[in-house]
């Protein structure tokens, strides 16, 4: 297997019409149509590799040419040449003297990456030696270094864990454009089939968020756990004044209550918050290890929130994680969207057998949707993710999916696109 060659890789551009029915709807994104840009990598032997990076719709064809522009480093490599110096093959990626002065660049990256990485089986039982290597400690040294990293590695049973599964939350409940009605409804079934911990969307309008936030907490009672999200809506100053209204509810945390790119906002807001008991919770927008340092650093979250997509693959967010580890942070990864979940279980996984077994509030996110379009979906058991035993990362998707949802000629953008009669709403 090792000395196959990467001999191609081809792009999809898949989209997803959530739109249509306000899935995903937010105080910043109002409608969103869930999409993934999709790369098959094909070697020269009877073995391909399959990776994914998640948008809202407009915008993956930017997504699509960067993975084109990037693929020339990958194609006629070994994988014996990459997975021997897996962290100089990753500064290749990240590091190309022209590429990286693109920022947009890098979390395509993962893209490339991503089918290269193991599952989070073989992550648990990777020698830590090996897995170290695995990472480019180049700028987060003042953090965590390579020795502190290989302290926080530990190999831990995991028979519990195949037992009875990693935690999960649900946000499929009250996405911003749901009516009270549709919001009470799913949240009734979600409390039948046993979760315990539920994400409501703010920011757009308080009284809204008194009103929603009030029925979630009346229907999931006192003993069952609230997180809010302003998906990045306010100003600093504001979102202290927000979340402090919203405070009579106990929500845990407040995520992206500001600009993601704003670590001392951030920092500010997370102090402010102390005396309420609300944590913050960010990162799924942040873009490279680099931000989740100072961020911890800064004591600007007490919620780390990964992304399997958003930064430069697997290799990253085992830097994120580790450095997360040392500082004491839960991880309570971001998921959802298109694929996000079936990916993001092998790192949370890892991340509880071998590095943070003993931290409170690490649970992940979970939303209900688009599981049907990939050949390994997700298995949620007792409002739990259960751990996935194909071989894999998760994240090949059904041809028919990529043919049907394949923008703009796939079956049914074609057919969305009649009905509109012009792309005004779904352009490229």
């Amino acid at each position: 297997m090792f000395k196959s060659k990467i001999v191609k890789l081809v792009v999809n551009d898949v989209r997803f019409p959530t739109s249509l029915e306000q899935h995903g709807s937010d105080a910043m994104h109002s409608d969103p149509d869930y999409s993934v840009a999709y790369v098959v990598v094909e070697t020269d032997a009877d073995l391909k590799g399959y990776g994914l990076t998640f948008t809202v719709g407009r915008g993956t064809e930017i997504v699509v040419c960067a993975v084109e522009a990037l693929s020339s480093l990958v194609i006629g490599k070994t994988l014996e040449e990459i997975v021997t110096d897996f962290s100089a093959f990753y500064r290749l990626l990240t590091s190309d003297g022209q590429m990286r002065w693109v920022n947009w660049a890098r979390e395509r990256i993962n893209l490339i990456l991503i089918f290269l990485q193991p599952l989070w089986k073989l992550l648990v039982d990777m020698d830590p030696r090996k897995l170290i290597r695995c990472i480019d400690f180049r700028y987060i040294t003042d953090a965590l270094t390579e020795q502190e990293a290989l302290g926080e590695v530990c190999q831990l049973n995991d028979e519990q864990m195949l037992k009875e599964g990693y935690p999960a939350y649900t946000t499929s409940c009250a996405w911003l454009g749901y009516s009270d009605e549709q919001l009470s409804q799913l949240c009734s079934a979600a409390l039948a089939e046993g979760w315990t911990r539920f994400k409501v969307k703010v920011g757009a309008d308080l009284q809204d968020d008194i009103r929603r936030c009030s029925l979630i907490r009346k229907m999931i009672g006192p003993e069952n756990t609230l997180m809010i999200d302003a998906n990045q809506r306010w100003n600093v100053g504001e979102a202290v004044s927000w979340i402090t209204t919203l405070a009579e509810f106990r929500p845990l945390w407040i995520e992206e209550p500001t600009s993601p790119d704003d670590i001392l906002g951030h920092a500010a807001i997370s102090k402010a918050l102390v005396p309420l008991g609300i944590g913050v919770a960010t990162g799924e927008q942040c873009h490279n290890r680099v931000m989740f340092k100072q961020f911890l650093q800064a004591s600007a979250l007490q919620f780390v929130q990964i992304d399997s997509c958003r930064v430069g693959s697997v290799n990253e967010n085992l830097a994120i994680l580790l450095m997360a580890a040392k500082f004491k942070v839960p991880v309570c990864p971001h998921a959802g969207g298109v694929g996000l979940c079936e990916l993001v279980q092998h790192l949370i996984l890892f991340d509880y057998i071998s590095l943070s077994a003993s931290l409170n509030n690490r649970m992940c996110e979970y939303v209900d949707h688009l599981h049907e379009h990939f050949r390994s979906p997700t298995v949620i058991k007792n409002a739990h993710y259960m751990p996935p035993t194909d071989p894999g990362f998760s994240c090949e998707m059904l041809d028919e999916s990529v043919q049907k949802y394949g923008f703009p000629h796939g079956d049914v953008w074609r057919s969305i696109l009649k009905q509109k009669g012009s792309q005004d709403n779904f352009s490229e």
